[in-house]
C-alpha cells in the first residue's frame, strides 16, 4: 500500500480529468468545465471486491484528502452478494467487481449510470504456509486429498476462476476437493494465515498484501483465468457527484499506481472471466 501526502497531486489529475468524467461509468454533462473539479459533499458508499479492500481504502483516504469534509464509506465483500445487494435496492454510489459477470448482474437491472470501465485485471495464485512446508508446486499438487485446501464459492469471481483453471491443464481437467468453500477471497486467504488450511487459491494483489504470513506459488494455469475488474457508477446513487470523482481517481495515474504498486496489472483482452450464469 502506497501512502500518499501530495493530495495536491491527486486533486490536479482529478481537476484534469473532471471533464471526461462523463466517459464510461460516469453520467457528468458534456457542458461541464474542464478548469474546475465539481464541488463534492457528503458520504461517498462505495462496494467492491474484497480483493480490493486495500488498495480502495487508500484510495478513499486520497479522496477525503482532496474533497475536505467527505466520507468515503466501503462495504467489501463477495462481488455476487454486493451485486445481489445493488439490484435489490441497497444505497451505493459507486460499484467495482472483481469480473464481467458480476458486473453485468448489475447493468442488466439498470442499475449502472452508463458502461462500466474496466480499471485492472488480476491473477490467481496458491497461497500456502509461510516456507511452504507442504511442498506445493503446482496446480495439480492440490488435488492432494491429504491436503487441506480452500477455494472461494463458484459463484464468487475468484471461486469462477479457480474453476476456470482446473480445466486449463495441457493433459487433462485436475479436480481440487476443499475442506470449504468461502463467500470472498479474504476469507480464504485468512484460513490459510490461521493455518486453517494449508493451501489456497486467491489473487496474487492478496498474497502480496499478507506479505510474510503466506507463501505465494504460482501455476501457468492460471494465465487462462485473469480476471478483469470493471467500475460504474450507479443509476440511483445517492451521490452521484461523489461517485464520478471517485471512479476518477481510480482512473487516474496516481490511483492507478496504487493498484499496480499492489500487484493489479493493466486489463487484459486475453481474460477468459466466467460467463455471466457463474456469477
Amino acid at each position: 500500500m502506497v501512502r500518499r501526502s501530495a493530495a495536491a497531486a491527486v486533486a490536479a489529475v482529478l481537476l484534469a480529468l473532471s471533464a471526461c468524467s462523463s466517459r464510461g461509468s460516469t453520467t457528468a454533462s458534456s457542458s461541464q468545465s474542464a478548469s474546475a473539479s465539481p464541488s463534492v459533499t457528503g458520504t461517498v458508499t462505495v462496494f467492491a471486491a474484497a480483493s480490493l479492500q486495500n488498495t480502495f481504502t487508500e484510495l478513499g483516504k486520497m479522496f477525503e484528502a482532496v474533497h475536505p469534509g467527505t466520507h468515503v464509506v466501503f462495504n467489501f465483500g463477495g462481488s455476487d452478494t454486493l451485486a445481489a445487494g445493488i439490484v435489490n435496492g441497497a444505497p451505493a454510489d459507486v460499484f467495482a467487481a472483481a469480473s464481467p459477470a458480476t458486473m453485468k448482474t448489475v447493468t442488466d437491472k439498470g442499475d449502472a449510470a452508463g458502461t462500466p470501465v474496466t480499471f485492472v485485471s488480476n491473477e490467481l495464485e496458491s497461497a500456502v504456509e509461510p516456507g511452504n512446508p507442504q511442498h506445493v508446486a503446482s496446480l495439480q499438487n492440490l488435488s492432494n486429498h491429504a491436503l487441506k485446501v480452500v477455494l472461494c464459492a463458484k459463484t464468487v469471481p475468484c471461486g469462477a476462476a479457480a474453476q476456470t483453471a482446473q480445466t486449463a491443464l495441457a493433459d487433462g481437467h485436475v479436480t481440487v476437493t476443499p475442506v470449504s468453500y468461502e463467500q470472498d477471497v479474504t476469507s480464504v486467504l485468512t484460513k490459510v494465515e490461521l493455518k486453517e488450511a494449508d493451501a489456497g487459491l486467491v489473487y496474487q494483489t492478496d498474497v502480496k498484501s499478507a506479505g510474510s504470513k503466506v507463501t505465494g506459488v504460482n501455476f501457468p494455469e492460471a494465465a487462462s483465468a485473469i480476471n478483469n475488474y470493471p467500475i460504474a457508477t450507479l443509476a440511483h446513487a445517492p451521490n452521484a457527484t461523489g461517485a464520478q470523482q471517485f471512479v476518477a481517481l481510480v482512473e487516474s495515474p496516481e490511483g492507478q499506481k496504487v493498484l499496480t504498486d499492489a500487484g493489479f496489472k493493466k486489463p487484459t483482452t486475453s481474460s477468459t472471466s466466467p460467463s455471466p450464469s457463474a456469477s
